[in-house]
């Protein structure tokens, strides 16, 4: 640990073992006090949040990963799809309230069209035109080209040409081909996520990055994951954020398993920070963290709190206990508390103001 330290301290490059040792270690506190001093070269004291919406148009899906408790079969109990004037609702009801993202992903439905999808986009921005979209996984862009007969290009072409101002990073899971077969086979492969995410970023749109973990991957598993991230980062620069996702096993098909603990969410967060170091922002989310570990994140090199959510469905789906929505006045106290500097943003990460 005391090599680690040093080439932290002196800002160098750690490697795979370092951070497989990293995630070994129950010196948590280390662990803390190393990702805090790594973030505040990059960020400061600042910690940013947005005001968004998701909206989650269909939980109708092709798929049904092991992991997912959101998923539903056409005319199954429980199954939705809105219509376009829904989601535009939607759409309005959140300008109303003051939010600058629309954070739009669902289910790989069997006939909606790639066409729908583009109207949908382009009725918001003509109507909001300084409304932020950030929409669909790599999964759905894959999804979308299969029933388009579209290239993946053109589909991300036709996307941003509707809107589309960026994309999530969830689809993602575990990039480690062999333990990503357990949890999501019917899903694309890793190899596919980052090729999608390549040229996503070649045509000017950006991306975040997620990780699923807490289910059955290993340490390794988690930085070969980070270290695909890492090398296609610095390829194209084009991912904003690494957003670690605990895994909700309450409602899915793995669910024999426990949700993780803080002391592991905490340290993922760390890890996290101090081997990504082509990535200046790392997202302690707190849909899924929760309030609480999700504040005491932004000690253990966490700088993005994501923002006010509202009527999130998949996590909840899947058994999160947090709140489906957090007002900005609570997230602007929750980072004070925390002594750290709110400042909302916007989707790309332009400040929009610090909240002294």
């Amino acid at each position: 640990m005391n090599d680690i330290r040093a080439k932290i301290e002196q800002g160098q490059r750690i490697s795979e073992a370092d951070a497989v040792n990293l995630f070994e270690t129950d010196d948590l506190l280390l662990l803390g006090e190393l990702a805090s001093l790594a973030n505040r070269r990059v960020n400061g004291d600042k910690v940013y949040f947005n005001v968004n919406r998701h909206i989650n148009p269909t939980n109708i899906c092709v798929n049904r990963c092991k992991f997912c408790a959101f998923s539903r079969s056409e005319n199954e109990e429980g199954a939705y799809e809105m219509d376009s004037d829904e989601v535009f609702s939607q759409a309005q009801k959140a300008h109303a309230d003051g939010a600058h993202e629309i954070h739009i992903v669902g289910g790989l439905h069997p006939t909606l069209s790639l066409e729908w999808y583009e109207e949908v986009i382009a009725r918001i921005k003509d109507a909001m035109p300084g409304m932020h979209v950030k929409g669909f996984t790599a999964v759905e862009i894959d999804h979308f080209a299969n029933i388009s007969g579209n290239s993946i290009e053109e589909v991300l072409r036709g996307l941003k040409a509707a809107g589309l101002g960026s994309m999530p990073g969830g689809g993602a899971e575990i990039l480690a081909e062999e333990t990503r077969l357990k949890i999501c086979p019917e899903k694309i492969s890793g190899k596919a996520w980052l090729e999608i995410m390549r040229t996503a970023h070649s045509i000017g749109l950006k991306s975040n990055a997620t990780i699923l973990y807490g289910h059955v991957e290993s340490y390794g598993d988690r930085v070969e994951h980070m270290r695909l991230l890492r090398e296609l980062q610095d390829e194209t620069g084009g991912f904003q954020v690494f957003i670690p996702l605990a895994f909700q096993p309450k409602h899915s098909e793995l669910a024999s398993g426990s949700p993780t603990t803080g002391f592991d969410d905490l340290k993922t967060l760390a890890v996290a920070r101090l081997y990504l170091d082509n990535f200046k922002h790392i997202k302690g989310y707190w849909i899924m963290l929760g309030e609480k570990i999700a504040q005491v994140s932004l000690h253990f090199g966490v700088n993005d709190l994501d923002g006010t959510v509202s009527q999130e469905k998949i996590a909840h789906d899947a058994g999160a206990e947090s709140s489906e929505k957090m007002s900005r006045e609570d997230l602007v106290s929750l980072i004070k508390e925390a002594d750290k500097i709110p400042v909302e943003r916007d989707s790309l990460y332009n400040e929009l103001e610090v909240c002294s």
